[in-house]
């Protein structure tokens, strides 16, 4: 795994040569931040959909195609962002992609027609997806250099990011056009990712540190492209529940158990608060329990949940099955990114990351579907179908190499895992 300090040559007055190495705890702090603006960025740009609509003309069904448009752009860069990452480095590529996604926000408001606004939407879908498989890839490095499981912490902000930007966007729907505040979140996106950035170009080192065997073309092989294609369906499987949820969760409580309108448009924000508090103590349940123990729980309690959510015959009773789905499913897909990231690299992220936008994107239509041929009660269950697998997968794949399991820190060397240690962990400066 590539040093994010790398040895430099030294300097007058520091022996040590490393002038220009930063604490890592700064390079924590700025991917952070840009997990956030990623949140945060794309819950303003969805809570002015109704807008959009409205201002386009468009029907539901033509709105539904465009945006398609986003998904379509995020599932091709994807694929693409991994070889940007070992050419350029996950770092310029992340602070590339946010600028880009800053800029690329404020297109919608300024289109007049589906097609239109179909065409920018594949903009912004395009700097989404590059900017959430290169954050992750630097994510994976840095947790490999810190030696702790921290991947969760990044996921929580993503969604602290998703609910402040959501909460705004709320909040100013009824006093600003859909140009003006998406405009101010264009500024703050550059705002934060020129100050962010700094950090992160100032540590390109992934890419100097690159070997041989690295620089060669990238083709996931044999047991290594198998275990990456494992974890990819587990961000699957969790994914089709954050999509479901999404889209269908309050469909369920106004319509099948007769809640009122502010209690169902309560239901996904309870999801995703129990979501952010999952992965806010993700770090040190992982640290307790080892990741394969955290997949298999964490799947065992979203399907849990989603049960008790989908065939609760009261409304307080599937809140409460909604909040248990949010904490089971809240480290499985940081666990699944890390795992494929740290055994292929930029190119096992975006693997997986890919699998795993693909279930947000099949959830909602497959929910449709069946509720269709049989009722949305039942659709539902298939999001704890889903979480079981994840499950029983994450348990199957404790055998990868490198191991799945982070087991308890006594049982390793200088008090750290097999899985999170670091052969030059003494060039690095501690957080």
């Amino acid at each position: 795994m590539p040093l994010l300090n790398k040895p430099r040559t030294a300097a007058p007055g520091r022996p040590d040569g490393n002038t220009a190495a930063l604490p890592l705890s700064r390079l924590r702090t700025a991917l952070t931040v840009f997990f956030a603006l990623d949140g945060f960025l794309f819950a303003g740009w969805v809570v002015r959909i109704p807008a959009i609509k409205q201002q386009t003309g468009a029907s539901a069904s033509d709105l539904g195609l465009a945006l398609l448009g986003v998904s379509a752009g995020a599932v091709v860069t994807m694929t693409l962002t991994g070889r940007l990452c070992r050419r350029f480095g996950s770092h310029p590529v992340t602070v590339v992609s946010g600028v880009l996604m800053s800029l690329s926000i404020a297109l919608p408001p300024l289109t007049h027609s589906a097609l239109a606004l179909s065409l920018v939407l594949l903009v912004f879908g395009a700097a989404y997806g590059g900017i959430n498989v290169a954050m992750n890839s630097a994510a994976v490095d840095l947790v490999t250099t810190l030696r702790r499981p921290v991947m969760p912490s990044f996921h929580a902000a993503f969604s602290l990011g998703g609910m402040v930007g959501a909460g705004l966007g709320g909040l100013v729907a009824g006093g600003l056009s859909p140009t003006a505040h998406l405009l101010a979140l264009t500024a703050v996106g550059l705002l934060v990712s020129a100050v962010a950035g700094r950090v992160l170009l100032r540590h390109p080192a992934p890419v100097a540190r690159r070997t041989a065997k690295d620089r060669a073309p990238h083709r996931l092989k044999g047991r290594t492209h198998r275990t990456v294609v494992l974890f990819g369906v587990i961000a699957l499987c969790t994914a089709y529940g954050e999509g479901a949820m999404a889209d269908w969760g309050a469909l369920h409580l106004e319509q099948d158990l007769h809640a009122h309108p502010g209690i169902a448009a309560a239901g996904y924000s309870l999801f995703a608060l129990a979501m952010t508090v999952g992965r806010l103590s993700g770090t040190a349940l992982l640290e307790r329990l080892g990741q394969t123990r955290t997949l298999a729980a964490g799947g065992t309690t979203a399907a849990a949940g989603m049960l008790l959510g989908a065939l609760a015959p009261t409304a307080w009773l599937a809140l409460l099955g909604f909040a248990v789905t949010g904490l089971g499913l809240s480290n499985i897909f940081p666990v699944a990114v890390a795992r494929a990231g740290a055994l292929a690299g930029p190119g096992g992220v975006a693997a997986a990351s890919t699998l795993g936008y693909g279930g947000m994107l099949l959830g909602p239509p497959a929910i449709g579907f069946l509720a269709d041929a049989f009722s949305l009660p039942v659709a539902l269950t298939t999001v704890a179908a889903l979480a079981g697998g994840a499950a029983v997968i994450g348990y199957a794949a404790r055998n990868a190499s490198p191991p799945l399991d982070s087991p308890p820190q006594e049982s390793s060397p200088q008090g750290s895992s097999p899985l999170e240690s670091c052969p030059h962990s003494a060039h690095l400066q501690e957080v």
